[in-house]
């Protein structure tokens, strides 16, 4: 059975949320996120994607961007762009798009599920992929990927995620890609309760759908700080999304004839 943990989020105010959203880091490359964070001095895109505030011939992987990417992040939290959640809670997060909608549940996610194999892997990772996120993390001392998980549905969690969804969410709002986010935070005690014990009751495992690289390096981040460790190193920032909620899409790719 999985253990799922809720966790205090740093999170912006609803006003800020549409500008501070941005898509994430390994679908864009370093020009494109620049281009993307143009005129917008709130967007994420500036602690992911921390080169964009360098010199455009700067290693993305040099030692320099991590330290930026702290210093963006401190900068965020100074100004209060970006605050800390006053207590561990879970969040609800709809997403729809193209007329489907998609619901699951944010919260950390146990590393030694990971390492015991009750998390799933389905793809080999690559070291220097691994690396650039392990150098992230331990900079930053944030986890700012998502990893998105897989899990087969249980009705006592889809009932009271559905319930908490008539409550009115924190934010709402559709980014200009035309993707609608809204998301609810679950902060009463006993539900937070009821949630972890069902998770650690019914749910036998997970399934990585989308971040083996950020799941792989949280656990390596992890291992590396042993006794050092921090409190919260335990866990890493996840996605739970029921079958039910998963859709299928088109994944399609020009094949060019070999006229050699």
């Amino acid at each position: 059975m999985v253990t799922i943990a809720p966790f205090k989020a740093l999170r912006p105010a609803a006003e800020l949320a549409k500008q501070v959203a941005s898509r994430p880091y390994d679908v864009l490359n370093s020009k494109e996120a620049k281009v993307e964070a143009q005129g917008n001095n709130v967007s994420f895109l500036h602690i992911t994607k921390s080169e964009i505030d360098l010199p455009d011939n700067t290693d993305i992987h040099a030692q320099l961007v991590y330290d930026k990417a702290k210093e963006n992040l401190d900068a965020f939290i100074s100004r209060n762009i970006l605050f800390r959640e006053s207590k561990a809670c879970y969040y609800i997060y709809e997403l729809q798009m193209n007329g489907k909608s998609q619901t699951g549940l944010v919260c950390g996610s146990s590393v030694d599920d990971y390492e015991k194999g009750l998390i799933k892997k389905h793809e080999f990772t690559r070291p220097e992929k691994e690396q650039d996120r392990i150098n992230h993390i331990k900079t930053t001392g944030a986890q700012t990927g998502n990893v998105f998980l897989a899990y087969r549905n249980v009705s006592e969690i889809d009932a009271i995620i559905d319930l908490w969804k008539q409550r009115s969410p924190v934010y709402n709002f559709t980014t200009d890609d035309n993707i609608q986010h809204t998301i609810w935070i679950v902060n009463d005690d006993d539900t937070i309760t009821q949630i972890t014990n069902l998770f650690k009751e019914k749910v036998h495992c997970t399934y990585i759908a989308d971040g083996h690289h950020r799941a792989a390096s949280a656990a390596k981040v992890r291992a590396a700080l042993g006794s050092a460790a921090p409190e919260g190193a335990d866990i890493f920032l996840t996605t739970l999304f029921p079958s039910s909620q998963l859709h299928i899409m088109d994944y399609n790719r020009l094949i060019l004839p070999n006229l050699g």
